[in-house]
C-alpha cells in the first residue's frame, strides 16, 4: 500500500496497491500559502485523534477550511512535517538527525503539525492509561526515553499549540537548524514531563542554544507567532498530510513522500536516493 499526493487544490491523498518501486515516484505540487481569515481551534474529542501503534502515526486533528495561494517553489529540500507533543514524532527524532546530517546538500525545513492544537480532552484515568500505553509502545519500538511523572497531575490541557509556536519563534535565532530546538522540546516534555503551554518551560531551552530568553518571550507570546503557526497547520493539511511524522522531499516543483509514520533513517535514505537517481 502506497500514498500518492495530487497536485490538486482540492486533493486528497489517494491509496493504491502500486509496487514500492512506485513509492518513488508518488509526486505532489508544492503549495504555499497564506491564509485570508482567523483559524478556529478544533475540538479535541474528535474521533479520528489517535497514534496507531503499527504504522506509527499520530493522526492530527481537523482545522476547517482554507484557501490557498500558490508561491514558486525552491529547488531541493527534505521537508519533515511533524508536531513536538507527537509522540512518533520523539520516536522518529534520531533518524531525522541523522537524515539531516546526511544530506547537507540540501536544504532541511520543518513545517509544525498541529496534532491536537487547543487541546480539550478530558484529563481523566482512561486519557492516562491511553498514553501510557502508547508512550511504552514507542518506547520499545525507537528506544527513546520517557518520563511519567505527567500521569501524577490532577490536570493537563494537552494543547500542542504552544510547542508548535515555539519552535516557529525560535527560527529568528535558530534559522535552518529548528530541529535541535524541536527535539529539545520534545524532550523535555517527554522525559522531564514539563507543560510547554507555560512560557517559563522554554528558558532552560533558550540558556542551552543561546537564545535571549527575553525576546523568544515576546515573539513566543505575539499574534505574529501564532498567526504563522497556523498558517503552516493549514499548510500540511492542504498538501493532504493525514499523520505524523511524514518527511517529503521537494525536487522542483514536485513533492515526494518519503515517510508517513514512524520510519528508520536507512529506509528513508532508500526513498531520497532513488528519487535522485530517477
Amino acid at each position: 500500500m502506497m500514498k500518492i499526493f495530487s497536485g490538486s487544490l482540492n486533493s486528497k491523498i489517494i491509496d493504491t496497491n502500486e509496487s514500492m518501486v512506485d513509492l518513488f515516484y508518488s509526486t505532489l505540487m508544492l503549495l504555499n500559502s497564506k491564509a485570508h481569515s482567523a483559524v478556529c481551534l478544533s475540538n479535541m474529542k474528535e474521533e479520528n485523534q489517535h497514534c496507531d501503534t503499527e504504522t506509527g502515526i499520530c493522526s492530527p486533528a481537523d482545522l476547517g477550511d482554507f484557501n490557498p495561494q500558490a508561491a514558486q517553489p525552491s529547488d531541493k529540500e527534505i521537508i519533515y512535517v511533524g508536531d513536538p507533543m507527537c509522540s512518533w514524532c520523539w520516536g522518529i527524532s534520531n533518524h531525522l538527525k541523522e537524515l539531516k546530517s546526511h544530506y547537507p546538500q540540501y536544504k532541511f525545513s520543518i513545517v509544525v503539525g498541529g496534532l491536537r492544537p487547543g487541546g480539550g480532552e478530558a484529563w481523566d484515568d482512561q486519557m492516562k492509561e491511553f498514553l501510557k500505553h502508547h508512550w511504552d509502545d514507542v518506547h520499545q519500538r525507537s528506544g527513546q526515553p520517557f518520563g511519567y511523572t505527567l500521569f501524577e497531575k490532577e490536570d493537563f490541557n494537552y494543547d500542542t499549540e504552544p510547542a508548535c509556536r515555539a519552535v516557529v519563534a525560535s527560527r529568528k535565532w535558530m534559522k535552518e537548524n529548528d530541529l535541535v530546538f524541536f527535539e529539545a522540546v520534545s524532550r523535555k516534555f517527554y522525559v522531564n514531563n514539563e507543560d510547554p503551554s507555560e512560557t517559563e518551560f522554554y528558558r532552560s531551552i533558550c540558556e542551552e542554544l543561546n537564545i535571549p530568553f527575553n525576546e523568544f518571550s515576546k515573539s513566543f507570546e505575539s499574534d505574529e507567532a501564532k498567526y504563522n503557526t497556523h498558517q503552516e497547520f493549514q499548510l500540511n493539511r492542504q498538501w493532504g498530510v493525514k499523520g505524523y511524522p511524514t518527511v517529503l522531499f521537494k525536487s522542483k516543483e514536485e513533492l515526494y513522500q518519503i515517510n508517513h509514520g514512524y520510519t528508520e533513517f536507512e529506509q528513508m535514505k532508500l526513498v531520497i536516493d532513488k528519487i535522485v537517481a530517477g
